[in-house]
């Protein structure tokens, strides 16, 4: 008797007191995983082999210059002290200086980020208008030619290093055949022409309705937007392929199609609509992969992202970028897996 009326108090819940519960759940899901995250940084930035003291007076500074900064970063106070002050500092968006530009790190994130944001975001679209239908197709003619060259291309998707692609890539395609743009995000003439407005330069180019700059930047982003879409459609593409088969065995096809439903119905409008919500985690899983491991990418063609920015600050010591890049990423990947289980409630009714 007390299950039944418990499950039935929670039944008769207002629907307001619900999504303000599912609101409170989701944003204390996001403050314990940043603070574990935040936790693991911090510590990463205690043990790393680098004196952040030396990396601002140098080596041949005096003891006095060294001890008082020392005492200005507070390096002198207990451990839960430092801990404390660097969660408020993330927290009010103060990631500290750059040692090697001597500029806010946040400026910097919020300079470098939106590169990163443009790429991943093409190479990803790219993964998923190619790699889906790709993985419906080969589920379907399975066995067919269409079906091992799709899992050829996965295959050599997941084997082929990626930096090893984007040199000769770019080596064919900007070096020999010059159809594509250099490295960069545009030609050296179209730096600074169009305002920054949210600091994806195609986005901007096409506000200020700027389409020489626009195609500039097209020809530029276009190789490692492909390579990057590239690694997302063999994954996307491989797992599609696998949710397809499942339901393409499954009694419900076999059902639908004994009805006299067209193959197209049966495939696209019920294979396909069941596998909407493990689809969503797959893509999420990608995007996120794109936006903190397209460093190769990035230095091979000199994309200034948040990739190549804390890899250029992790070899020079700068831990204040390194940590703050590192946090941003971490944030980035809570903010699209909190999004995906959103997205679950929607196409799902049996998560609400």
């Amino acid at each position: 008797m007390a299950n039944t009326t418990d499950t039935s108090k929670g039944r008769n819940t207002p629907p307001f007191l619900q999504a303000l519960l599912s609101i409170v759940r989701i944003i204390g899901s996001i403050a314990i995983t940043m603070l574990g995250l935040l936790f693991i940084t911090f510590i990463i930035g205690r043990v790393m082999p680098v004196d952040p003291v030396l990396s601002i007076v140098g080596e041949s500074a005096s003891k006095e210059t060294y001890d008082a900064a020392y005492k200005a970063i507070g390096l002198d106070k207990p451990l839960i002290v430092q801990f404390a002050t660097y969660i408020w500092d993330v927290i009010t968006g103060d990631f500290g200086v750059s040692l090697l530009n001597a500029r806010p790190v946040a400026d910097d994130i919020k300079r470098v980020f939106p590169a990163t944001l443009e790429l991943a975001t093409l190479g990803t679209l790219i993964g998923v208008f190619v790699g889906v239908p790709l993985g419906v197709i080969a589920a379907v003619k399975r066995g067919s030619w269409i079906d091992q060259i799709a899992r050829v291309l996965a295959l050599v998707g997941y084997s082929m290093p990626i930096f090893w692609l984007g040199l000769v890539s770019l080596l064919i395609f900007y070096g020999i055949l010059g159809w594509v743009g250099g490295p960069g995000r545009v030609g050296i003439f179209y730096v600074d022409i169009v305002p920054e407005v949210t600091g994806m330069i195609l986005v901007d180019s096409l506000l200020d309705r700027n389409w020489d700059v626009f195609r500039d930047a097209l020809s530029h982003i276009i190789l490692p937007a492909l390579l990057l879409g590239y690694y997302s459609l063999a994954y996307i593409s491989r797992m599609t392929r696998s949710f397809m088969l499942e339901q393409l065995s499954s009694e419900y096809i076999t059902t639908a199609r004994v009805k006299g439903l067209s193959e197209r119905a049966v495939i696209w409008r019920h294979a396909l609509g069941n596998i909407k919500v493990q689809l969503i985690t797959v893509i999420a899983l990608s995007y996120a992969g794109l936006l903190e491991g397209s460093v190769l990418t990035e230095i091979i063609f000199a994309w200034p992202g948040i990739g190549s920015y804390i890899t250029t600050a992790l070899l020079s010591a700068d831990m204040n970028a390194v940590m703050g890049g590192t946090v941003v990423v971490g944030l980035v990947f809570v903010c699209l897996n909190i999004f995906s289980d959103l997205l679950y409630k929607y196409f799902d009714p049996r998560a609400k």
